[in-house]
């Protein structure tokens, strides 16, 4: 009974515990709950600002209820319950502002960034937030002024402006009113009328740590400061201006630099040394300035001494920097200095860099091999070599670590950088990017190219591939590639009859020896290049459908046959068609009108026929038509009421066909034409009168639109070829046809006269009509004066005048008068009389004298021992000198490149080199900058030695000549150059 007592007790207190744990619970809860509710006129506040709002996708939908500290973006002090931050970034919001933030007086932090008050000003009211510290409007559309009232924002540590595109400031004196600010950001605000005063502005920010100021249009700043406030800067960001100027000498007081972005500017002058005290930056960008020049040693390495080099990210390309690249190369994880004139070889101390992710080193003039060091560079994952010499060899040795990387690497010296790895070498690293132009990969289709399954953008050119390739890899390759260049090689294969691709945007497999039919491929390709191949068969008849953004096709110079489907009209973005030099026969599809952005067509050396459609000649932006060598018949179409604008037609080519009928009067619109090549047909009339009005044969091209020329990539212009028949050969124009001027109407059955008019055409370069009915007198005068060629005539029996033998009626030849000849015969006996009467006088003059006179005679022997003896010092000296070491220039002796590394003392030498004769006569070899020397003609120099050597003419790309500083060689060797 005691025990049952006790434990009834025991439960008694456990629960009565309990009850109290509980009560005290709900006490501190509630207690709680009631000291972070929010204000309720800070409540009604948010409310009445939330109604002025546009919110479309009810992003504030929370703000119900009486405690505005649980809605989404709102946050309150955890003691008082005033509301210290709205948070409102990329809520979609549009509308007004309303100034019932000003009620809330403790708020600190204000983002309204990623929203879209589209064309509203920002508020004056915003600068009556005293409390504010962080302000950011950033990519919210505000456009107009900035109000002057945001300098009273005393307690401001951050202000984003940034991304507000129609956002200016005509002063930035308002700035001076923000003492606590550490961060300003006014990216891509209107700042042109600043002028170069936003540098005094921003200097009246002691505590500034990071600045940006990138596309705000600025054109200059101040080079000197009276007294510097920015010590506490860290970041200063000026990208995207027009700043001409040089890097100014303030910035040297910067110490506490990390981060300076100057890119895409108008600096100029050389990088200043004092950057290399800089020792805590970490990212340097000066690219794509332009106008930066000398060398980089310098600043890097001070850089190099500094205790801990902090410098990680260094961005130079862009720019006419120039020498070597240093060996200390620091600890970079991201180096660019493409497109400058940096040269020689990379140091083999780059293998150092084992962070090192990105080296791009495009388009300068290295040479040299690539060090074995590569195969350090574990991390590197983009390596660009692009438009560089390198030469020599590479192996497994320099691949085998790179997991990781994209590999673009190419030279202009061809196929003098070498792959030699065996051919079952399987690689660590699946590439995403590979680009090999001119570099040796062939012979064979190596093992370690066919494992790469997640290539997207690749391009094999010129690589000396003359393998068999199976269909399989093609398939594979171009489901998930979206550039595929293979050109120029001799690759053998046949592409998959079908082929399928979502994200593939350009192939080229021309100049090669890819046989088949045309697959059918469905994807949105956009370019597509097969030309000069041995593809056969016909062009897919619904080849629109699977194509239908395609905007340029090149199958010409195959073997294909059949029709021109009529689908390829449904290509509406088509602008470039070749498919000349096939075996295509009968009659064009007539659906051209629909074309309306084709620019370029050229279907000759076929075997087409029918009638040329008129839909094809009236398409008003069609620039170049060329048919020539078909069998077309019927009359020339020329519909040109259908364009509004003056006709583009630059190059109309027709020769070798059936036509027949008069010369369209319609051809004098064609203002802007170029060659006009008619020949060989069965035309009838006359030659039009009003040729005259070929304008671009008078005064060059001033209102044809360029925009085609620049469309004109070098592998499309390259393709394209024009025959000119002149002094009797056909010339063929490749690269040039552009530049051709000229009309042919020979072999056809022309009648009437010449028109005068023509000889208005004075830039005209070649004008053939023989072989037809012409008559009359050929007009003289002006351009016709040049042609003169009586090939350009021949074959017209009624045509007369010079430059034919066939005199016109009426012209008489005046026979010479005898008493003229014998004036004639009379004045140049006299001349020679005259002329052996003064050389007698002179030389008994002189030699009598001598001869008479024997201290004369004495003297003036000495006086020519003296002159041979210093002539022969004279031609020794100068021996001397042509043996010279050309300071960044090349030469091949008995096949071996030798590189020179001497300083430069003076001129001395220009345009001239020795080379040994084991040289192969020609190469090209680097200059001081960009240059590149030729070697293109050659002497012979004797030197009394067993190999003599020779004495190359230098010319230089562009056509200017070379000039190379040099200093005599210590100690050459007698018979040429030798090696370093």
């Amino acid at each position: 009974m005691e025990t049952r007592h006790t434990n009834n007790n025991l439960c008694y207190s456990f629960l009565l515990y309990f009850l109290v744990a509980l009560l005290l619970v709900s006490s501190c809860s509630s207690s709680n709950s009631i000291g972070v509710r929010c204000i309720e006129s800070e409540r009604k506040q948010l409310v009445d600002f939330k109604e002025g709002l546009i919110d479309r996708f009810r992003s504030l939908s929370s703000w119900v209820g009486l405690d505005c500290c649980k809605w989404q973006g709102v946050s309150c002090d955890n003691q008082t319950g005033h509301v210290l931050v709205l948070d409102l970034e990329n809520y979609a919001l549009g509308g007004t502002l309303k100034p019932s933030l000003l009620h809330l007086k403790y708020l600190t932090y204000l983002n309204l960034a990623q929203n879209s008050f589209l064309e509203t000003q920002i508020p004056k009211f915003l600068g009556m937030l005293n409390n504010l510290r962080y302000l950011n409007l950033h990519g919210s559309g505000f456009s107009g002024e900035i109000p002057s009232h945001l300098g009273n924002l005393s307690h401001l540590q951050s202000l984003n402006l940034s991304y507000n595109f129609g956002l200016r400031a005509q002063s930035l004196v308002w700035l001076s009113g923000l003492a606590s600010l550490e961060s300003l950001d006014l990216g891509t605000v209107n700042l042109r009328d600043v002028g170069g005063s936003w540098s005094k502005a921003v200097n009246m920010l002691p505590s500034l740590a990071s600045l940006y100021l990138y596309h705000c249009g600025l054109t200059s700043l101040d080079l000197t400061l009276s007294s510097l406030n920015l010590t506490s800067l860290e970041v200063l960001n000026l990208f995207g201006n027009s700043i001409k100027s040089p890097i100014p000498h303030w910035f040297s007081n910067l110490t506490n630099l990390q981060v300076l972005n100057l890119r895409a500017n108008n600096f100029f002058g050389t990088i200043p040394f004092w950057i290399g005290n800089f020792c805590k930056l970490r990212v340097l960008r000066l690219n794509s300035n332009g106008y930066l020049h000398g060398g980089i040693v310098g600043f890097l390495d001070r850089l190099s001494a500094c205790r801990k080099n902090s410098l990680e990210i260094l961005h130079l390309g862009g720019n006419k920097l120039d020498g070597i690249l240093p060996e200390s190369l620091g600890a970079f994880k991201n180096l660019d200095l493409n497109t400058n004139f940096f040269w020689g070889s990379i140091p083999a101390s780059i293998g150092n860099l084992s962070s090192l992710w990105l080296l791009e080193l495009s388009d300068n003039n290295l040479n040299g091999t690539i060090p074995n060091s590569f195969g350090k560079l574990v991390e590197l994952s983009t390596l660009a070599l692009v438009g560089n010499y390198m030469e020599g060899v590479l192996t497994e040795t320099h691949l085998a670590n790179l997991s990781r990387f994209s590999f673009r690497l190419t030279t202009y010296r061809n196929r003098s950088l070498v792959f030699n790895v065996n051919h079952d070498w399987v690689p660590p690293f699946r590439l995403t990017t590979l680009v090999l132009i001119n570099c040796m990969v062939g012979p064979s289709f190596p093992l370690w190219l066919q494992v790469q399954t997640r290539l997207s953008y690749v391009i094999v050119s010129n690589a000396g591939i003359s393998d068999t390739i199976e269909e399989e890899w093609f398939a594979r390759l171009f489901s998930n590639a979206w550039t595929v260049d293979l050109s120029n090689n001799l690759i053998i294969a046949k592409l998959p009859p079908k082929l399928h691709s979502d994200v593939l945007d350009e192939v080229d497999l021309s100049r090669n020896r890819f046989e088949g039919r045309i697959p059918l491929w469905l994807t949105n390709a956009t370019h597509v290049y097969l030309q000069r191949n041995s593809f056969s068969g016909s062009v897919p008849n619904n080849i629109g459908e699977l194509m239908p953004q395609l905007q340029t096709l090149f199958i010409s110079r195959n073997q294909i046959s059949g029709r021109l489907p009529s689908s390829i009209c449904k290509m509406e973005e088509l602008k470039f068609l070749y498919v000349s030099h096939n075996r295509f026969f009968g009659p064009f599809p007539d659906c051209w009108n629909k074309l309306r952005s084709l620019k370029l067509m050229d279907a000759s050396n076929n075997s087409l026929s029918g009638e040329i459609p008129s839909s094809l000649t009236s398409s008003c932006q069609l620039v170049v038509l060329m048919l020539g060598d078909n069998s077309l018949r019927g009359n020339i179409p020329f519909p040109l009421n259908s364009c509004r604008q003056v006709q583009r037609l630059y190059v109309l080519q027709l020769r070798s066909n059936l036509l027949e009928g008069n010369i369209p009067e319609q051809f004098c619109h064609l203002s802007n034409i170029h060659s006009l090549d008619l020949s060989n047909n069965n035309l009838i009339g006359s030659i039009p009168k009003c040729f005259h009005n070929f304008t671009a044969l008078k005064y060059g091209n001033a209102t044809l639109d360029y925009e085609f020329f620049f469309e004109l990539q070098d592998k499309t212009i390259g393709e394209q070829t024009m025959v000119v028949e002149t002094k009797g050969m056909e010339l063929e124009f490749s690269r040039t046809f552009l530049e051709v001027k000229n009309i042919d109407l020979s072999r056809n059955n022309l009648t009437g006269h010449i028109p005068p008019s023509l000889s208005s055409l004075t830039l005209l370069n070649h004008l053939k009509l023989s072989y037809n009915n012409l008559s009359g007198r050929i007009p003289t005068g002006n351009q016709l004066q040049t042609l003169n060629d009586s090939s350009n005539y021949e074959g017209n029996p009624f045509l007369c005048g010079v430059p034919l033998s066939t005199t016109c009626p009426g012209d008489t030849i005046s026979p010479p008068t005898p008493s003229s000849g014998d004036g004639d015969s009379k004045d140049k006996l006299w001349l020679y009389l005259s002329i052996a009467m003064g050389f007698i006088a002179g030389f008994l003059g002189v030699c009598g004298t001598l001869v008479l006179k024997e201290s004369w005679r004495h003297a003036y022997f000495r006086y020519v021992d003296e002159l041979k003896e210093n002539m022969l010092l004279w031609i020794a000296l100068a021996a001397a000198r042509s043996l010279v070491a050309l300071e960044l220039c090349g030469l091949w002796v008995d096949g071996v490149l030798v590189r020179g590394g001497v300083k430069d003392v003076g001129d001395g030498f220009s345009g001239r080199w020795l080379v040994e004769s084991g040289s192969d006569g020609s190469g090209e070899f680097k200059v001081k900058g960009s240059w590149v020397c030729v070697v293109s003609s050659w002497s012979f120099l004797s030197s009394g030695v067993d190999k003599p050597p020779y004495l190359g003419e230098l010319s230089v790309r562009r056509r200017h000549y070379c000039r190379c500083r040099v200093m005599p060689s210590v100690a050459a060797p007698a018979q040429g150059f030798g090696k370093p």
